[in-house]
């Protein structure tokens, strides 16, 4: 069924490219705000918000509040899914753009912990809250509707380009804060760092105009049109696709390279270790302008060999490549920091982060694809979230401290990998087919409708 548009096209028309692009800068956008608060929690907020403790515990408290964020995931994925999969994926995507730009100015402008006491630290974590409901709808959101636009043979390279622009959003951050970390310490822990948060203004303005000119998904336009529109999606995902929601989760685990390598190892380098900040700022970066190019490859890969396997080695490589680096960081050795840190973030984990996107998205028919991924994922996320302020707490002391966070962040991965070898492999599944025996129902629902 198709219905004439006022260009005289059809809903049915797909722009592959298009929702790619928005998807990209959308993401970049928004996952910028979400990155500079990681960067600021380990250079900045231990000093600036928890100036009495002493600087483990201060770092650890800091850690924490970027935690905080991934409990208000769950939350936000199931209202953002429940609107995402009850009135489009579109109005959505610019909810949360909106939510997160806004609160990533406040924060930019909150007194410290001098000048309001405990009110100082309390206002960040309910602001820190906002962006956390903000994000669990954005990736989710971005990845329906690219996939519901891109043809079958190429759902998984046009659906990495979200995760390509939360590569470029962390790079923009880091770039952002490498002069910012360069500033005197009293210029920096009172002007400096909020220079980052008041360009969200921008980052919002950029977004929506970007954002607001992309067609909806023409899978769920088709859906809404014969009627067929979960009333509550929730129910129809648990009661019909309970199993891949789990499966969602225990893979969405692999997060936790991610937040490692991007927050805690800047905060125990240059917090807990002595060392300078700048190096590690371009040990993220560098290793985020690597993934630029390598997540596409192996969103591409995908399309032709399969996810399973190369979300699988992604996974699995991960796990390996953890111990090195991390060994290499309580060492204080720059030179293979940087190579650990460029194979582990930059090329391997590229492999499963450019995968996820099609891999998890396709276990869900139209109906519920938006709400399956955003709560499957956000809770898997929620220990991602936290493995920094876990890490923190676990860590030794002398050469082989480092051993019992490789150990958290190598599980973690390996625990992915292995649940990805239970799905189904749908790389060449025809999109009116994902998501199993219920798709195949809302297929001949819409054939009669």
């Amino acid at each position: 069924m198709s219905a004439t548009t006022a260009s005289g096209g059809t809903t049915e028309q797909r722009f592959p490219a298009k929702a790619a692009r928005a998807s990209f800068v959308g993401s970049m956008l928004e996952y910028y705000d979400f990155f500079i608060y990681g960067s600021a929690a380990g250079l900045v907020f231990p000093k600036v918000f928890f100036p009495e403790s002493n600087p483990s515990t201060a770092t650890l408290l800091s850690l924490a509040t970027f935690g905080v964020a991934y409990v208000a995931r769950p939350i936000g994925a199931v209202i953002i899914g429940h609107f995402g999969d009850r009135v489009g994926r579109k109005r959505m995507l610019v909810l949360t753009l909106l939510l997160m730009g806004t609160s990533t100015f406040l924060i930019g402008a909150l007194p410290s912990y001098a000048a309001i006491g405990i009110a100082a630290p309390v206002l960040l974590v309910l602001l820190r809250v906002l962006q956390g409901l903000s994000a669990a709808g954005e990736q989710s959101g971005a990845n329906s509707l690219t996939l519901e636009h891109s043809p079958e043979n190429r759902r998984g390279f046009f659906t990495s380009f979200t995760l390509t622009g939360t590569q470029a959003g962390a790079i923009l951050a880091v770039l952002v804060f490498i002069p910012v970390a360069k500033l005197p310490d009293d210029a920096l822990f009172s002007w400096g760092w909020r220079i980052p948060f008041f360009l969200s203004a921008i980052v919002v303005a950029v977004g929506y105009w970007v954002r607001r000119t992309l067609p909806e998904a023409p899978e769920f336009t088709k859906v809404e049109q014969a009627d067929a529109v979960a009333k509550l999606p929730i129910a129809v995902l648990f009661r019909d696709h309970w199993a891949s929601v789990i499966r969602v989760i225990f893979c969405a685990l692999v997060s936790v390279v991610s937040t490692i390598f991007g927050t805690w190892s800047i905060a125990q380098g240059t917090t807990v270790l002595g060392m300078e900040k700048a190096p590690f700022l371009w040990v993220v970066a560098l290793a985020n302008v690597i993934a630029l190019g390598a997540i596409p490859f192996w969103g591409r890969l995908s399309d032709r060999i399969g996810r399973k396997p190369v979300f699988v080695f992604g996974a699995f490589g991960s796990a390996a490549l953890a111990f090195p680096f991390l060994w290499a960081l309580q060492q204080k050795n720059f030179p293979l920091i940087f190579l650990f840190g460029l194979l582990l973030s930059g090329i391997v984990y590229s492999a499963a982060n450019a995968t996820w996107p099609s891999f998890y998205g396709e276990m869900f028919d139209t109906r519920v694809r938006y709400s399956g991924m955003a709560i499957g994922t956000q809770i898997g996320f929620a220990l991602g979230g936290f493995s920094p302020a876990i890490a923190a707490a676990i860590v030794g002391e002398g050469s082989s401290g480092w051993i019992p966070v490789a150990l958290l962040t190598a599980g973690a991965a390996t625990v992915a990998g292995l649940c990805a070898l239970t799905a189904r492999e749908t790389a060449h599944v025809p999109t009116a087919e994902l998501g199993g025996k219920p798709a195949q129902e809302l297929e001949r629902a819409l054939a009669t409708a």
